[in-house]
């Protein structure tokens, strides 16, 4: 049989149970092509329960770099009986399926069209290992001794990898390297190898990280200067504040006193969390959180307070399969409307969109410096896929002479000078007014801070033209942040193109890709991933140049299109929805069918 996949371009897929200690082994397997210089792209694929039900881990290997999830499994490694008569469907014609042959295989599990790779991963443990847990325990690392082998991995980089895993502990590393040549020695005695498809080393990967987004957005939050982060947890958010703890831990603690310069604090629930962040910001403390989308619900109502008092927020949304509790360990963009126009009454808040780990981390200062400038919640929009899991990612990039900017702030000289300051007072004509922090002055600069309706120097007021007037501000300086927000990018230099493609957050890596797949076709489409909201410019005009726009989401109802049509008045017939919501990251293949489909549904002719 031959295998349709080839050198350092496959997938494998690994079922496991939950709670089993599959994770160290697996990530040890995608760490190692890592470490040979072949791109490569882990997805965590895990149910909601703490044990015992079935788990998976899929890893993409692609030379030509595509780090998006692929449709169909090469080679599956199964240890759970649970799932395997689906496992088993899953896997491609001529692909290979690799099972504990330590119980005889059930003839119902039995494919014509797969090849089957038996090794008694229990009974070798069993015969080397007393200990209960290491025998199960073992079972993972024998299995990546037989990968080794089938794939031709560099065993120098797993040994390598398993000395820096269990440093501190050395008394691992024997019995560990031990089943690992359990597994590898097994295949060398009874089956073929290596593949059709394998791994061969590479130099792909200079200057790259492998690294998920929350820790790049944890490490973020503190080169962005975050001191006070009180939070709730939820999933898939809580590793992005255990991320920032364990920084800010070794880089924010007093040399001279041994006391922290930094307070994490873990609120009763989102509110408080969220509650907290307003507090601190206020009183001139760079501060978020971090949440996901049943947080996000629960936090409107603060959100509108700084978005009408005018208080920097910095909130990261992690988001996740909605609505309701929604499958909480699953990734979906589907939190866009509910972010962007967070709160009752007339409100829109800025909106950052990160595709990598790399943007991730940049994107938090940003994020901060918006804030400040735009005295308003700035919601970095993240989603499971992207926070989770790990990604092949520049390394990270911190300009040593960058200025925090912390907007028009009075100084108390500033305050000196002046006769009749106003809290909500429009000098610059930009809708962008100036803050005071408490203790500047001791007699000028204080206000009253208040949700409620107000006038220009924050005085309580219902008078409906005052009314206007603040609200019609706001519309102003959410027009001037159309200026500040990250631009987005333009795939080709120039548009060349009847039709294009729009696209944003992980959905980037299925879409390039797919890009290329309907170049094969002959449908060619220029190309835009978007950065933020509000829309720039450059947004509108990309819109406006093509006929038709196809915009990738991961959600069921276009949110982003939606945004689109509202904010820029694009007429609807004109923004083509491709959309995928079933929880698991979007494939090229599926962005690809879904475009070529409504090609030739146009009366069978071709729209580009």
């Amino acid at each position: 049989m031959l295998c349709m996949s080839g050198v350092n371009d496959f997938v494998v897929r690994f079922a496991n149970v939950n709670g089993t200690g599959s994770a160290s082994a697996n990530f040890l397997f995608s760490k190692t092509i890592f470490r040979m210089g072949v791109p490569v792209t882990p997805k965590n694929i895990f149910p909601s329960n703490i044990q015992g039900l079935p788990t998976w881990y899929e890893v993409r290997v692609s030379e030509k770099g595509y780090l998006g999830r692929r449709e169909g499994i090469d080679l599956m490694v199964c240890v759970n009986p649970q799932s395997m008569k689906k496992d088993i469907a899953s896997v491609l014609p001529n692909g290979y399926f690799l099972y504990d042959s330590t119980k005889v295989l059930h003839d119902e599990y039995i494919r014509e069209d797969i090849n089957y790779i038996g090794v008694p991963l229990m009974e070798l443990c069993n015969k080397e290992f007393t200990d209960a847990r290491q025998k199960q325990l073992f079972k993972n690392m024998v299995y990546v001794g037989a990968l080794g082998v089938l794939l031709s991995l560099d065993f120098s980089e797993i040994e390598q990898l398993i000395k820096e895993q269990f440093q501190g502990k050395e008394k691992l590393i024997q019995p560990n390297l031990k089943a690992l040549y359990l597994g590898a020695d097994f295949v060398k005695e009874h089956h073929s190898y290596p593949l059709e498809f394998r791994v061969e080393r590479r130099s792909l990967l200079k200057n790259k990280i492998l690294v998920d987004g929350n820790t790049a957005a944890g490490l973020g939050g503190v080169y962005a200067g975050a001191t006070v982060v009180p939070w709730y947890p939820i999933t898939p958010s809580t590793s992005l504040v255990d991320a920032f703890t364990e920084f800010a831990e070794q880089y924010r603690v007093d040399p001279e006193t041994g006391k922290n310069n930094f307070a994490v604090i873990q609120a009763e629930d989102e509110l408080a969390a969220i509650g907290m962040v307003i507090g601190a910001s206020w009183n001139g403390a760079r501060s978020f959180t971090a949440t996901s989308g049943p947080g996000l619900s629960l936090m409107n109502e603060f959100l509108g307070l700084a978005y009408f008092a005018e208080i920097p927020v910095v909130l990261v949304d992690v988001q996740r399969a909605g609505p309701s509790t929604g499958m909480p360990t699953r990734t979906q963009q589907a939190d866009l409307l509910s972010a962007a126009y967070a709160s009752h009454g007339d409100t829109k808040n800025i909106l950052l969109i990160p595709s990598t780990p790399a943007e991730s981390f940049t994107m938090m200062a940003d994020a901060f410096d918006l804030a400040e400038q735009l005295q308003m919640p700035v919601i970095v929009m993240m989603d499971l896929d992207l926070g989770m899991n790990d990604h092949v990612s520049d390394s990270f990039q911190w300009d040593e002479n960058r200025i925090y900017q912390r907007g028009k702030v009075l100084s108390e000289s500033e305050l000196e000078s002046l006769n009749n300051w106003g809290r909500y007072v429009d000098i610059d004509d930009d809708g962008l007014t100036y803050r005071t922090l408490p203790g500047t002055h001791a007699q000028k600069g204080s206000y009253f801070t208040r949700g409620t309706s107000h006038d220009e120097y924050a005085n309580y007021t219902e008078d409906s033209g005052t009314y206007l007037r603040i609200m019609d501000r706001l519309v102003k300086k959410f027009n001037t942040a159309k200026s500040m927000v990250p631009g987005p990018e333009l795939i080709q230099n120039a548009n060349e193109h009847e039709n294009g493609i729009l696209f944003f957050g992980t959905s980037t890596y299925a879409a390039q890709e797919a890009m290329d797949i309907l170049n094969e076709q002959g449908i060619f489409l220029d190309g835009i991933r978007l950065k933020a909201f509000p829309f720039c410019d450059e947004v509108a005009e990309f819109i406006n140049n093509h006929k038709k726009i196809f915009v990738i989401e991961q959600n069921r109802d276009a949110q982003m299109r939606t945004l689109l049509i509202s904010e820029l008045e694009i007429n609807p017939k004109k923004l083509i929805k491709v959309l995928n919501y079933d929880g698991t990251p979007i494939t090229a293949d599926f962005i690809a069918k879904q475009i070529s489909a409504f090609q030739y549904s146009l009366n069978g002719q071709k729209i580009s």
